[in-house]
């Protein structure tokens, strides 16, 4: 339904499609992993790091700010047309969310393209949480995205609370080996004022190993018409399991990527926990969205960006 280069070209479970604009490009190898002795002089393989991750130099993310130009972020919007936007899908007219925001990158065929991101809360007040193919090609280890910024509060052109650059990029190791647990964390650097990212917007709370169930408000930037990514769209519904996921009804489509799933979502305040991403939307019900279940590895990622 989305395939590249409209999205990072994973299916789940051959039944759905995942919603980012489009694919991923270059890459770092995932670490290899280390080899122990046993006490009887066995070698035995070390357990694998459950997280793969790659970073950027100084250099990239000082290009990547000064790639993502006003005029760059606007054209990008206009060069996908996903279709109209869906019934279910509707214009957030509430508070601000500031920690929610649009996180562009470069392709592996050097095209411009989306996802949606949020600032959480965390020691280094400097952590942002996505879709796992919304920073690299899901199973291909050797394939991530370039040129990566976080833009809180987008809103038709305007970056009121600034531009931060990704430093440090974390997925489950299942992701970029098996495309499977499609969630990310990054790392992003001071704003040009020294200020960290959290500092500036605050930082949505975070939750792990929740049962599912509830409503949830899930938010993202889609590229469907007449919005093409330049406004906050919301989708709500009550979570069900589905086959290992969380699902929602939803028809929110590529862009919307990375997302958050809100509970407990106050529409007086704009406050909520984070419980899922945005990961993919049913080829054959367009109207079931799909997220991962934010289980150990999931904590274990997060807690790393944190330090980071």
């Amino acid at each position: 339904m989305f395939d590249s280069p409209l999205s990072g070209s994973r299916v789940l479970r051959r039944r759905a499609t995942a919603l980012a604009v489009a694919g991923t490009a270059l890459a770092l190898a995932v670490p290899v992993s280390a080899t122990a002795v046993s006490g009887a002089g066995r070698a035995t393989a070390a357990a694998p790091d459950p997280v793969s991750s790659f970073g950027f130099t100084t250099r990239e993310r000082k290009d990547a700010l000064a790639y993502w130009t006003p005029a760059r972020i606007k054209a990008v919007g206009k060069s996908v047309d996903l279709g109209p936007t869906g019934p279910k899908t509707k214009t957030w007219t509430g508070p601000q969310l500031k920690t929610v925001g649009r996180m562009f990158m470069v392709n592996a065929a050097g095209a411009d393209t989306w996802c949606t991101a949020t600032a959480v809360k965390s020691g280094n007040r400097s952590v942002v949480m996505t879709a796992g193919h919304c920073v690299r090609r899901s199973a291909s280890p050797d394939n991530t995205n370039m040129s990566m910024v976080f833009v809180p509060a987008y809103s038709k052109g305007k970056r009121p609370y600034g531009v931060f650059a990704v430093r440090t990029v974390l997925t489950p190791r299942t992701f970029a080996q098996e495309g499977t647990n499609d969630v990310a964390a990054m790392v992003v650097d001071a704003d040009k004022n020294g200020r960290r990212l959290t500092d500036v917007v605050g930082g949505t709370p975070i939750a792990f190993n929740r049962a599912v169930g509830g409503k949830i408000s899930s938010f993202g930037y889609p590229a469907t018409h007449p919005q093409l990514g330049e406004e906050l769209l919301r989708c709500v519904g009550t979570e069900k399991k589905e086959n290992g996921q969380q699902m929602i009804p939803c028809d929110m489509t590529g862009g919307s990527s990375g997302g958050p799933w809100l509970a407990g979502f106050n529409e007086t305040t704009g406050q909520g926990t984070l419980v899922s991403v945005n990961s993919a939307l049913d080829a054959f019900q367009p109207t079931k969205m799909y997220g991962e279940i934010l289980g150990a590895t999931a904590k274990t990622m997060y807690e790393r960006a944190a330090r980071g």
